[in-house]
């Protein structure tokens, strides 16, 4: 065992929930289309601190922006993580965790119970829930079961009459008809994706082209920097294209460490994603970021980060590959943990929240202090971030700075409300416009 790895685990056996450095910077220095990128800062002890799960306190909510209100779409869920609307208006939701890993060692184990800690420990229901709310009151009435025994499912995203689900191995086809509550027919597998018993990010996220002919497939590393070896690495830290017809794909951009949330933006047509930056090297680094993906386009991950600045800890470097690496369009804060990713189209929430993108973010463990673990929303002009982020739902920390939430999936529901779904509070959110 590496000496560095042992004494990761010593100081994680040992109980050290906040060991490691501290920030020199705020968290808006990390954010924007040019983040301040200090020098590394990589400690013998890395930088360990979890805000305790607790759940929301009977009558505690998020506090919604200026101009907003929130309040409980769904309560009683289990580990809701992604959103999808379907056109007559049902929401379904991902009640879903990572699967149980078998090879992750002694350091495995440890990082196990260290996410356990922060919420992310519970077994996955493995499971697609729809919500209806057929009265439009802002509360969902009826709750069924959609889909279960799936294995760790994510994204969706429905094409005519096919609903497709991206479980954590294979991307799935189920036949849909419009007001449907329970789908018990049989998956067809349209094509297998990386899995296995490492499968560091788990999650896979799909949306399909506008045209219907193409699905995206969000594949994330599986591993931090690189370290399992690249031949871990096949197919992963990349968005996949599968051709709908025939489930042939290809790889539409890679070097994307942990790609979550996919989304056309509404005036330039163009494909954007959240994406999960690398660990380790210091809580002012890396911003997590949002991006426009190039067809093609290859963004850094593992050997470089925001176009050309060198990992050293990946051997061997591809300096011909970081010379072609790609910076992210706009940063959103240095460990944000920024996964879910919508649009406002459609949205009826009132200025500044009209033109531009929400984005929720789980949530840091490698900051000291806490970062993400809210809602925000970036302006867009012409197709780009304009300006500085706006906060949308905050309040999930408590003054003890444990998690009463944490946000994930963000979507615009029919009304033109924002849905959240809150994993460890175990609700879906609405942010709707103040009366």
């Amino acid at each position: 065992m590496r000496k560095p790895q042992l004494v990761f685990i010593i100081a994680l056996a040992g109980g050290l929930a906040a060991c490691g450095e501290t920030s020199s910077l705020q968290v808006s220095d990390g954010t924007g289309p040019s983040p301040k990128l200090p020098e590394p800062n990589k400690t013998l002890i890395p930088t360990v601190n979890i805000a305790p799960a607790i759940g929301w306190p009977e009558g505690k909510k998020p506090v919604a922006a200026p101009g907003t209100q929130v309040a409980a779409f769904a309560e009683g869920l289990e580990h809701p993580r992604w959103l999808y609307v379907l056109p007559n208006g049902d929401v379904l939701v991902a009640e879903t965790n990572a699967p149980a890993k078998s090879d992750g060692g002694i350091r495995g184990w440890i990082m196990g119970k260290v996410m356990g800690r922060a919420g992310a420990g519970v077994p996955s229901p493995n499971r697609i829930t729809l919500l209806r709310d057929k009265d439009h009151d802002g509360v969902a009435e009826t709750r069924t079961v959609f889909l279960e025994n799936l294995n760790s499912p994510f994204g969706m995203t429905l094409v005519g009459k096919d609903l497709y689900v991206a479980d954590t191995d294979r991307l799935l086809r189920f036949h849909y008809e419009d007001g449907e509550t329970a789908i018990k027919s049989q998956p067809i597998k349209v094509v297998d994706l990386p899995g296995g018993t490492l499968n560091h990010h788990w999650t896979k996220n799909v949306i399909a082209s506008r045209d219907g002919s193409k699905l995206y497939v969000t594949v994330g590393s599986n591993s931090n920097v690189g370290e399992n070896g690249m031949d871990q690495e096949e197919g992963r830290a990349a968005i996949w294209e599968v051709d709908r017809a025939t489930g042939s794909h290809r790889i539409f951009a890679s070097g994307i460490r942990n790609p979550n949330g996919l989304a056309w933006e509404p005036q330039s047509g163009a494909l954007w994603t959240a994406v999960n930056e690398r660990d380790e090297i210091g809580s002012d680094l890396v911003p997590d970021y949002i991006t426009s993906v190039k067809d093609g386009g290859f963004y850094g991950w593992p050997y470089s980060y925001y176009g050309q600045h060198v990992d050293i800890r990946v051997e061997p470097q591809n300096p011909d590959l970081v010379a072609k690496a790609i910076a992210p369009d706009y940063a959103v804060g240095p460990h944000t943990a920024s996964l879910g990713l919508t649009f406002a189209e459609g949205s009826k929430l009132p200025a500044p929240f009209t033109q531009g993108a929400f984005i929720g973010q789980h949530g840091s463990w490698n900051r000291k202090p806490h970062s993400g673990y809210k809602v925000i929303f970036v302006p867009f002009s012409a197709g780009k971030p304009a300006g500085q982020p706006v906060d949308v739902l905050t309040g999930f920390l408590n003054d003890e700075e444990k998690a009463m939430g944490r946000p994930v999936g963000v979507v615009i529901d029919q009304q033109g409300s924002l849905l959240v779904a809150d994993d460890v509070g175990n609700k879906v959110w609405r942010v709707s416009a103040a009366p």
